[in-house]
């Protein structure tokens, strides 16, 4: 017994790790994409991981990732944003400027089907 929970250990571990690099990846295209969108400086070309935890959602439980990221307006200054995933889903997103249109906001969701 103790092998096979060893085993399930290092699997969990694994997936875990595959998963977060995913997140990351993912996090890291959205912010670059709304960084050329508005004409900013992506610094770094990375996210860092702020804040890590669980969530539960219709699908069933979730890890939530907060990141957060450095972008520039011509290379003037450092703004931090954040971006918070909750498994792959956006669920916020800010660039960190002063401005308000630009304060956290959340994606909106489609409707669910055609309205009649």
């Amino acid at each position: 017994m103790p092998t096979i929970s060893s085993i399930l250990l290092i699997a969990l571990i694994i997936w875990f790790w595959l998963d977060s690099a995913r997140a990351r990846e993912i996090a890291t295209g959205i912010c670059a994409a709304a960084c050329a969108e508005r004409n900013l400086q992506f610094l770094d070309q990375t996210v860092a991981l702020r804040r890590l935890g669980l969530r539960w959602t219709q699908q069933g439980i979730r890890i939530r990732r907060r990141f957060a990221f450095d972008c520039s307006e011509e290379g003037e200054g450092r703004h931090v944003g954040h971006i918070t995933l909750v498994g792959i889903q956006l669920k916020e997103f800010s660039l960190g400027l002063p401005s308000s249109e630009d304060s956290a906001i959340s994606p909106r969701r489609p409707p669910d089907g055609p309205s009649t």
